[in-house]
């Protein structure tokens, strides 16, 4: 079944697309699930997240991996992208989870994705523990260094088709600036998994919210690693799997 949880749609009434991986034996942890969200420009169906996603069925843990509104098979208009959306498309997600009995969950995020798992679990205690995965924290800062030299309206972001640079992105980035005050008033478990050759992300950033944090998360560090994880899938899948199962039962 393609939508166990029936239709998921955000406040805007727009349907989010996603798609649940179920556990092939007996969860190791009844009533909870792990929710996967994709960082800026992609979607839920990136080969790695796939991956990861099976990964953590097979380890007993459901996992549901979707696509923000606007991205992939989601509805709305990728122009309407703001991190603030995603934060509450992530909430609607949730909302649809613990209506029929699943949460707590666990939140694994990549990239702006990590951003946004932040910006929840900073007030959201539905999320029972955190993964970032090349997480942005200063998203003002990303954002300038990668698209400022764009001309809104019109300049494709990391040349993808589509996925156009707009103005609610740049201005709502430059209100929330960084999520380091956010990572101070994160509670649940935390850990972080960032590659040292992050080309997009500086592996800094990750350091930044272990100096912000408050409760000491957990940072892994994959040196000569990309942003996009290429070729080091199986050291993410080894580095987040036993401690989420650790976090879950």
């Amino acid at each position: 079944m393609t939508e166990p949880f029936g239709t998921i749609r955000n406040s805007h009434g727009e349907r989010l697309d996603y798609i649940v991986h179920h556990a092939p034996a007996r969860s190791v942890a009844p009533g909870r699930l792990a929710i996967i969200g994709h960082g800026v420009t992609s979607n839920k169906d990136r080969p790695w997240l796939i991956a990861l996603a099976e990964a953590i069925a097979e380890a007993g843990i459901p996992a549901l991996r979707f696509s923000f509104a606007g991205n992939g098979d989601s509805d709305g208009r990728f122009e309407e992208t703001t991190l603030s959306k995603e934060v509450d498309d992530l909430g609607s997600v949730i909302d649809a989870l613990e209506a029929v009995g699943l949460a707590p969950i666990a939140y694994v995020g990549h990239s702006m994705g990590g951003a946004i798992g932040v910006l929840r679990a900073a007030y959201d205690s539905r999320i029972r523990c955190l993964v970032s995965l090349a997480g942005m924290v200063h998203v003002h800062a990303f954002m300038q260094r990668q698209f400022g030299h764009l001309e809104p309206g019109r300049g494709l972001m990391l040349d993808k088709p589509g996925c156009v640079w707009n103005r609610a992105l740049e201005e709502d980035a430059a209100r929330i600036g960084s999520v380091t005050t956010q990572a101070a008033r994160i509670a649940v478990p935390w850990l972080l998994v960032h590659g040292d050759a992050d080309e997009l992300v500086p592996f800094a950033d990750s350091e930044d919210a272990i100096t912000a944090a408050a409760h000491a998360p957990g940072l892994v560090n994959l040196p000569g690693v990309d942003h996009r994880f290429t070729g080091a899938e199986e050291k993410v899948i080894d580095a987040v799997i036993p401690w989420l199962r650790e976090q879950m039962l």
